[in-house]
């Protein structure tokens, strides 16, 4: 059982205040675009955000929406909301501004966590870690928990303290899994240069 979960919050700054979940690529909503991309490695969808009437209309009804316990403070406070919520045991959690989310490499990554008994499993593309494309134990919602409440924010330290396995490109090529799902589009710019990436295939 896997419960996928979009990361739709955040301030949109950098897209000039345009919320990315809501931009179109490749013909649909970022955030329809994901949620469909995932539905068929999912038990469970389920989106965090802070303003989840922009939402309604672009998500199914079986997608649930949820909002932080601890809000404005950045992915953190969605990702102990999702683990806290979720109803499966593991969580695949993505952000919204990924377009090349992949359920092949959140199956290899469920594989690996279960395969090494730990409690998340995160990918490592160009050697660097990719903790927003991960696959999450919900306990470790507890460590998320106890981070926000000594007001640390930070994803990689919460990573730092859980029993975590680094899956890394190797492992993905071998199952010639893209390492596109990596890409994230968190600028005007970088939001074209995804598209182009689209449009070659």
């Amino acid at each position: 059982m896997l419960t996928g979960v979009v990361l739709a919050g955040g301030e949109n700054r950098r897209m000039g205040g345009k919320p990315k979940a809501l931009l179109e690529f490749g013909g649909e909503p970022m955030i329809r675009r994901q949620l469909r991309l995932m539905a068929g490695a999912c038990s469970e969808l389920l989106v965090v955000t802070n303003d989840p009437r922009l939402l309604l209309s672009e998500v199914d009804r079986s997608v649930r929406i949820v909002t932080d316990y601890y809000p404005g403070n950045g992915p953190l406070g969605g990702i102990h909301a999702a683990l806290s919520l979720c109803r499966s045991d593991y969580a695949w959690i993505v952000g919204c501004d990924m377009p090349f989310v992949s359920a092949d490499a959140a199956g290899v990554l469920l594989e690996a966590v279960r395969e090494a008994g730990a409690d998340a499993a995160v990918p490592s593309v160009g050697g660097k870690l990719q903790p927003l494309h991960g696959v999450y134990r919900t306990n470790c919602a507890e460590e998320a928990e106890r981070l926000l409440r000594e007001e640390t924010y930070r994803v990689m330290e919460w990573i730092r303290r859980i029993r975590h396995v680094v899956v890394s490109d190797d492992r993905f090529a071998g199952t010639g899994i893209d390492t596109r799902f990596a890409v994230n589009a968190n600028t005007p710019e970088q939001w074209d240069e995804a598209r182009r990436l689209e449009r070659d295939g």
